[in-house]
């Protein structure tokens, strides 16, 4: 009879935990003796340092640990405690369901429930929700105490141009840093003195001045300063709650606005005019209404590819009248300067009527389509290859900073690195591993979407002409989300004219289109694993 074939996962979130007596060698170590007493065999370690159980995401280990349950790797999976795995319910359901359906079974070392019972899930369960609580409790208490810092005069984490943190720990409190204390100064009077956003940050970019981070100065950053009054010696805190879920939904008006112990870089005479200037222009120059230009957001730059927003100016004929046009222009420029890009800017009407005729047609041209889709169905089976390929560099790399991870973590532990040391090189790979997981993520996207039966004739062309009954009968808003959700993106040429259109269908959009217009789907789902294609026009 083959021994069982075991694969153990480790995490530790924080540096304090691997103090705490439960670091990942520490599990690692555990897990393998109690599988040698049992005479299973350990065949693969999965290990996440440094990394939040609060959700999957970034937990790039546990995904591949995942992804490999499916190739028959091992048999089971074995990890110290419920908490390593999940400290979400839902997530923890999941990932089980995830190694279920793959024939995996799941051990827990120090909590032992027989998951293949109906008692033992109960109890996983009820473990996850306890780590759920003991997690939720631990961030509340976290607020608690920032929230009484705030209340103190103290600034809670976050670099902020013009100041830096000394002291350490609970103590620690603002002290400016003069030379990017005089960048704030000119930021409020080049404010005051009647510059807008843009103009002030263009002016910065020009002068070499760059943020705390080393980037470019651009409209929300001279907006977010403007708008900050810790530059007048205050202190507000909890303005947006929950923003990693709810993002600017999260604000809250009885947020804390309290007296700092810090010194401010700005007179309050100043910052109350920069104030009074803000209420104004936004009372008069209220947001562009998003329906005028639905090609926002599509249409790439052609110097730097970055999408090109609206933009209007306003002739005065030799009779007097005034005339608006409308633009696209870049929207780096628009939002950080020359010194980013230059305004490349495309007529709005010519734009829009060159994108809305070339769609229509393509759309009632039959051999167009046939060709389109001969085209497709060719290049779908050549991509695969080296998308495959791809995807196998990406993992080696993944691993092999997933090893530095631990060999950091090593050197931290054996007391041979500094704790400030740590968390920057962690930071580091952390990165690199998110842009790395980002990549692989669209590569396997798009081998799904290659690797599936040929592309129908009859599905492209009724998805097109359905766009096309959309497009005719749609209102300016309508039109503009058709638009969002259809057109991946639209190049410009040097010439500043339309270049090429981007069109993306899937089932969903398909079946959203024929919802839209109260019809119902006569694609068959069973007929291909997936129904994706991109038309260039």
């Amino acid at each position: 009879m083959s021994k069982v074939r075991v694969a153990i996962y480790a995490r530790v979130s924080t540096v304090e935990q691997a103090e705490e007596g439960y670091s990942i060698d520490a599990q690692v170590e555990f897990l393998r003796n109690k599988c040698k007493l049992e005479g299973k065999t350990v065949v693969a370690i999965y290990e996440d340092r440094g990394i939040s159980g609060k959700s999957i995401d970034k937990r790039f280990e546990l995904q591949r640990m995942l992804e490999d349950s499916k190739e028959d790797i091992f048999d089971e999976v074995i990890v110290w405690k419920t908490s390593r795995l999940a400290r979400n319910s839902l997530d923890l359901l999941q990932i089980m369901k995830t190694l279920s359906e793959n024939g995996v079974v799941f051990i827990n070392a120090t909590e032992p429930y027989d998951t293949s019972t109906a008692t033992g899930k109960l109890m996983m369960q009820l473990l996850a929700s306890v780590a759920e609580f003991e997690r939720t409790t631990i961030i509340e208490n976290l607020k608690m105490g920032m929230n009484a810092r705030a209340r103190k005069g103290y600034k809670n984490g976050g670099k902020l141009l013009g100041y830096r943190s000394v002291g350490k720990g609970k103590e620690s409190r603002l002290e400016i840093v003069h030379e990017e204390a005089e960048i704030v100064r000119k930021i409020f009077n080049l404010y005051v003195e009647g510059k807008g956003y843009k103009a002030i940050a263009n002016k910065l970019n020009k002068q070499g001045y760059r943020t705390v981070k080393g980037n470019l100065y651009g409209i929300s950053g001279i907006r977010e300063i403007l708008a900050n009054p810790t530059y007048i010696g205050k202190i507000r805190f909890n303005k947006m709650t929950d923003w990693s879920s709810k993002r600017r939904k999260g604000k809250n008006d009885n947020y804390i606005l309290v007296d700092g112990l810090h010194e401010g870089i700005i007179s309050e005479d100043i910052w109350n005019k920069a104030q009074e200037i803000r209420k104004v222009r936004s009372d008069k120059y209220p947001r562009t209404y998003s329906g005028e230009f639905p090609l926002t957001g599509l249409l790439k730059c052609p110097e730097c590819g970055y999408g090109m927003v609206a933009s209007r100016t306003t002739n005065t004929l030799k009779d007097g009248t005034k005339r608006r046009i409308r633009y696209y222009s870049c929207g780096k420029f628009r939002n950080k300067g020359s010194v980013a890009c230059r305004a490349n800017s495309v007529r709005a009407d010519e734009a829009e009527k060159y994108v809305f005729d070339r769609i229509k047609k393509v759309m009632l041209n039959e051999q167009v389509l046939k060709d389109i889709v001969n085209n497709l169905n060719k290049t779908r089976k050549e991509v695969i290859k080296p998308l495959e390929s791809e995807k196998k560099a990406i993992e080696k790399q993944m691993e092999n900073h997933a090893e530095k991870k631990k060999r950091v973590f090593d050197l931290y532990e054996d007391g041979n690195l500094p704790k400030e040391m740590l968390t920057e090189r962690l930071k580091d790979l952390e990165t690199k591993m998110e842009q790395l997981e980002l990549r692989k993520l669209e590569i396997m996207d798009k081998i799904r979407s290659n690797s599936s039966d040929p592309i129908p004739y009859k599905v492209v062309k009724e998805a097109m002409q359905d766009f096309n009954k959309l497009l005719s009968s749609a209102d300016k808003d309508q039109r503009k989300l058709f638009l969002q959700l259809i057109v991946e993106k639209i190049t410009v040429g040097e010439n500043k004219k339309v270049d090429t259109i981007e069109i993306h269908f899937n089932e969903t959009l398909y079946n959203l289109i024929k919802s839209f217009l109260g019809e119902e789907s006569s694609y068959d789902e069973d007929s291909s694993s997936s129904f994706v294609f991109a038309i260039a026009i």
